[in-house]
């Protein structure tokens, strides 16, 4: 299928290659630049414009060295720029810039063993280009973000006609070449658990921040140092209204232990989840707050309520753009009539399947076969060894996943209540979303792949389809002056 440039609304930028703030052993076909219509429905709510260098409140990163050297370089320079970093070697490249190891020049600083990942954009030659804008997107989006899954942009700057952004360095890799790594090419069900457990949790908080992502795939989920993993690559994410609700359910009293078939919330499912709202809350509110008293609601009589569920999904975010890599687009997506929030949880649906069966669920001969089993094809899934409990884990599995991958995104789990019902899915069972940041994960990255390897360039890349391929010779022949980082 091919993809023709059109107009579209500014506030919803696309980019057709991904840049990484860790190497990664494998790039899909992406489709960007492509707009059903001139105008999307799209709208757009500031995420304030304080650059990391600025921001003097980062709970979840304050301890870290990386952290707190920076902002001692900060407080004795009273800028953070280029000349304060030494460029060990270039890490690897998108459509947007080029991404470099770093450290810093001056060990006084606490700084001299901590590594940064610096991600370097050519201004005039994006401004040719037209797609400045969605490099200030992504860096307006990286500046707004503290959550433990996230990264975290430690400081931007300018130099010359370059814009720079200092942001966490993951040295595993990517969840892609970690599962390439494993038995059969394919995760266990509690590391697939794990996985995507933390990667809802970040998909979470991009929605309550009003941020769709649109481009979940191992290659974009980074493994740190200690095995927990990080969403990268904003560069397809759009901004949007986000309305957040209070939800109070009542329910018939439960007469069983919590956890038995008759106890637990959300009328006896069986659920080790704490109230939703604790680990989102603390990544919002930096002091106590004073509760405003509200006049209780009457209760009915034999029935009990509920803990409060905080649901802050933007149902009305809604974009025509045709982004996305092929074998995770949603079928909205493909099909053209508009899309929102939903597409992310069919994205959390097809890195669940690969995960687990080491293939995504549709993916055909070619990317145009791939756009047509998602429309039309049912989903389907291979025949596995597994008895006792590992079938039981697996049929759980396979349910959120056929719930994940429903063609309606009106039908979908969690088109409406986002995260929280997909959190109270079995498959989640015994999860303790509050600590997960303390669960010791699957495995930590061996320390010889803890050392940066260039991942090949987009250029070079022989999975991308011809139409990116011609783009991209054409882009390199009219702006080959503007690929040279002479300031480097």
């Amino acid at each position: 299928m091919e993809a023709t440039s059109s107009s579209r609304d500014e506030s919803d930028y696309e980019s057709s290659c991904s840049s990484s703030v860790a190497p990664r052993g494998s790039c899909r076909s992406r489709i960007s630049d492509v707009s059903f219509s001139s105008t999307s429905s799209l709208s757009v709510r500031s995420l304030g414009g304080e650059s990391a260098a600025s921001a003097a409140y980062k709970p979840h990163k304050a301890n870290q060295a990386e952290w707190v050297a920076i902002r001692r370089l900060q407080t004795a320079a009273g800028r953070v720029g280029l000349d304060h970093f030494r460029l060990v070697r270039r890490l690897g490249g998108g459509d947007l810039g080029n991404v470099y190891l770093c450290r810093l020049h001056e060990p006084g600083f606490g700084g001299a063993e901590c590594a940064y990942a610096m991600k370097v954009v050519d201004k005039e030659a994006l401004a040719v280009r037209k797609k400045l804008q969605r490099a200030e997107m992504e860096r307006e989006i990286l500046a707004t973000l503290d959550h433990p899954f996230l990264p975290t942009l430690y400081a931007s700057f300018e130099a010359a006609n370059y814009s720079c952004l200092v942001m966490e360095f993951c040295p595993g890799g990517d969840l892609h070449a970690l599962r390439q790594r494993q038995p059969g090419r394919r995760f266990s069900v509690s590391s697939a658990k794990f996985y995507v457990a933390e990667i809802l949790l970040a998909l979470e908080y991009l929605h309550m921040m009003g941020v769709v992502y649109r481009d979940l795939k191992p290659e974009n989920v980074l493994v740190r140092g200690d095995g927990h993993v990080m969403l990268s690559d904003f560069d397809l994410s759009f901004k949007c209204d986000v309305v957040p609700k209070l939800l109070r359910h009542r329910r018939l009293p439960s007469h069983g232990p919590v956890g038995s078939k008759h106890g637990g919330p959300a009328g006896g499912a069986a659920s080790c989840v704490p109230p939703p709202m604790q680990p989102v809350l603390s990544c919002f509110y930096g002091r106590k707050r004073t509760p405003v008293p509200r006049a209780a609601a009457p209760r009915e009589e034999g029935l009990e309520e509920t803990e409060p569920e905080l649901v802050a999904e933007p149902v009305n975010a809604r974009s025509r753009s045709f982004v996305g890599t092929h074998e995770y687009l949603a079928p909205e997506v493909i099909s053209g009539t508009g899309h929102g929030s939903a597409v992310d949880w069919w994205t959390v649906g097809v890195f669940l399947y690969e995960l687990l069966f080491g293939r995504t669920p549709f993916k055909g001969e070619n990317n145009e076969k791939t756009l047509v089993n998602i429309l039309k094809q049912p989903l389907s899934f291979p025949r596995t060894a597994a008895n006792g409990k590992d079938w039981e884990d697996l049929a759980r599995a396979q349910d959120l996943i056929s719930k994940l991958l429903v063609k309606n995104p009106k039908k979908r789990i969690g088109s409406s209540r986002g995260s929280v019902e997909i959190k109270r899915h079995d498959f989640f069972q015994g999860v303790n979303w509050a600590l997960i940041r303390s669960v010791r994960p699957p495995e930590a990255p061996p320390r010889d792949l803890q050392r940066a390897r260039p991942r090949p360039s987009p250029a070079t890349d022989p999975r991308k389809t011809t139409i990116e391929k011609e783009k991209e010779k054409q882009e390199l022949h009219h702006h080959e002056a503007h690929q040279h980082f002479d300031y480097f």
